[in-house]
C-alpha cells in the first residue's frame, strides 16, 4: 500500500484527487493539509511508519507555498517523494520546484490514469513523472544549462552573520521583508539588503532555496 499526502488549499481540489485515485486500491491517503506549514506540522507528529511515501503538492497556497514546503520537506523527510500537482506550467515555478527537490511535475488537468500511474511509478520504478508539456520545457531548460559548474557555486558558503541568521529564521517562519522589518525594528530597505546578502553568500536565488539551506545546515 502506497501512503499518500495531498496538500492543497482548496478542499474541492483535494476531493477531486480522492476521486481520481479511488479506483487504485494500492494507494491510501494518510494526510491532508491546506498549506505547506500545516503539512510540515502534521508530518512532525505522524508515527514514522505512517509517513507518506508520496506527496501531491500544490504550489500557490497561503502561509507557506508548495515550493517552500518541498524545500523543507525534502530535507526533513528524505524518504518521501514530492510530486507537484498544480495549474501552473510557467518555467520559473517548474525549475524552482525541481531545484528544491520535486520528483515530478503534473498538471491538474492530467487524467486520473496519469495521476495514479505517476504515484505508483515514482516508487516502483524511481520514475520522474511529468506532464508532456512540462517535460518539453524541462528538456529545453536542461539543454540551456552551462556545461561546467563554477567553483563559486560548489564552494562552501560563507558563514552568515548573527543578524542574517536572525532574518533567515524569520523567513523560514513565513514572514515577508516588511513584517521582518517591523519585528526587528529595521527599515524594509535594510532587510532587503540583508536578504540579498544571504542569497549571495548561500549561492541561491530564491526564498525556497534559502529555507532549504537553513534546514540542511540546521540553522533553524
Amino acid at each position: 500500500m502506497i501512503k499518500l499526502a495531498i496538500v492543497d488549499d482548496k478542499p474541492v481540489n483535494r476531493k477531486t484527487v480522492h476521486a481520481n485515485i479511488a479506483s487504485c486500491k494500492e494507494i491510501e491517503v494518510v494526510l491532508e493539509a491546506g498549506n505547506g506549514e500545516e503539512f510540515i506540522n502534521k508530518m512532525s507528529v505522524l508515527p514514522t511508519d505512517m509517513l507518506p511515501q508520496v506527496v501531491l503538492m500544490d504550489i500557490d497556497m497561503p502561509v507557506m507555498n508548495g515550493i517552500e514546503a518541498i524545500a523543507v520537506g525534502s530535507v526533513k523527510y528524505p524518504g518521501t517523494r514530492f510530486l507537484v500537482l498544480t495549474v501552473f506550467d510557467d518555467d520559473e515555478k517548474i525549475f524552482e520546484a525541481i531545484q528544491v527537490g520535486a520528483s515530478g511535475y503534473l498538471l491538474k488537468d492530467d487524467s486520473a490514469l496519469q495521476l495514479t500511474e505517476a504515484i505508483t511509478q515514482t516508487l516502483e520504478f524511481n520514475a520522474v513523472p511529468m506532464s508532456p508539456a512540462i517535460a518539453r520545457k524541462t528538456l529545453t531548460w536542461l539543454r540551456q544549462l552551462p556545461k561546467t559548474v563554477s567553483a563559486s557555486s560548489t564552494a562552501t558558503s560563507e558563514i552568515l552573520s548573527e543578524r542574517e541568521i536572525e532574518i533567515l529564521k524569520l523567513m523560514v517562519e513565513g514572514l515577508d521583508y516588511k513584517k521582518i522589518a517591523g519585528k526587528l525594528f529595521l527599515s524594509p530597505y535594510t532587510v532587503r539588503t540583508h536578504i540579498s546578502k544571504i542569497y549571495e553568500k548561500l549561492h541561491v536565488n530564491s526564498k525556497a532555496q534559502a529555507i532549504q539551506m537553513a534546514y540542511k545546515h540546521k540553522w533553524v
